[in-house]
């Protein structure tokens, strides 16, 4: 049952299935709390209470705001967890994944560990080596064309590169869903505001994360020329010893809904060691 939280500047749909330590999952830019559809059950079944969120201009929360920031997300999943009685662990996915390690960095009381899946937490640096990968330059162009025309044809293109190989068995029912809800009054005008905002202020807070952190890469994520290379730059940006780094074989940009099983094997024993009730 969809809840809602009013916070400053609209309202945050979530909701809340199971009991136990509070997990809060975040997606990302374009998406809906559906993308941990398939996490959601297997981590009720493991013990958790489990809070999915629709991010600010996304699902079921509210569509037009004044900036869709990591910063402003990570205000409003820290809302999220103050509300429902935390600490809790965070899991952000994309734009998300910067903005649990800015929540991380600004409330430590209410932040017990973060998962990064396949995250924008650093400012992006193109390399010649990345311009290499056919992959990679394919995403920039769709990207870069959904972001010039508000096109939910060239985001789905998109979508198609960043889940290579395998796809879900409700793909075309994920398009169906994903095409009706940006076509919702104001929902790709933040789609394409948040590929806008830059991730300076999730890079920025870094060396101020104190929890443990995992980090989840796809070894054929087109958003960067080397995943695992991300990953690693990513962790060594974190103080000594928080970071560690898991990579999916064969997954794309979206391990959580191409390989729920994998991603869910990865974020347990981190979940087993980190969250409490």
């Amino acid at each position: 049952m969809t809840e809602f939280l009013t916070v400053d500047g609209g309202t945050i749909a979530y909701e809340v299935t199971g009991s136990g330590p509070l997990v809060v999952l975040a997606h990302g830019m374009g998406d809906t709390r559906e993308s941990y559809r398939f996490v959601v059950p297997q981590l009720v079944a493991a013990g958790y209470r489990v809070a999915s969120v629709d991010l600010r201009g996304c699902g079921e929360s509210s569509a037009v705001w004044p900036s869709y920031t990591r910063t402003d997300i990570a205000g409003d999943l820290l809302a999220v967890v103050r509300h429902l009685g935390g600490p809790a662990v965070l899991v952000g996915q994309s734009i998300s994944g910067g903005a649990v390690t800015i929540a991380a960095a600004q409330a430590p009381d209410l932040v017990e560990g973060i998962i990064e899946i396949a995250p924008f937490t650093r400012k992006l640096a193109i390399s010649m080596g990345d311009l290499k990968a056919s992959s990679y330059r394919a995403g920039m162009v769709r990207l870069l064309m959904m972001a010039m025309l508000g096109s939910v044809k060239w985001w789905h293109k998109y979508l198609d590169g960043a889940f290579p190989g395998r796809k879900p068995a409700d793909w075309d029912d994920q398009l169906r869903r994903n095409a009706e809800s940006l076509a919702e009054p104001g929902r790709m005008k933040a789609l394409q505001k948040m590929g806008q905002t830059p991730a300076t202020d999730a890079g920025a807070q870094l060396a101020n994360v104190r929890c443990p952190v995992l980090i989840i890469e796809g070894s054929l994520d087109p958003d960067w020329g080397n995943p695992r290379a991300e990953g690693e730059a990513i962790v060594a940006a974190l103080p000594a010893g928080l970071g560690t780094l898991e990579v999916i074989e064969g997954a794309g940009h979206y391990p959580h809904t191409q390989f729920p099983g994998e991603t869910v094997a990865a974020l347990l024993p981190f979940l087993k060691a980190h969250a409490r009730a």
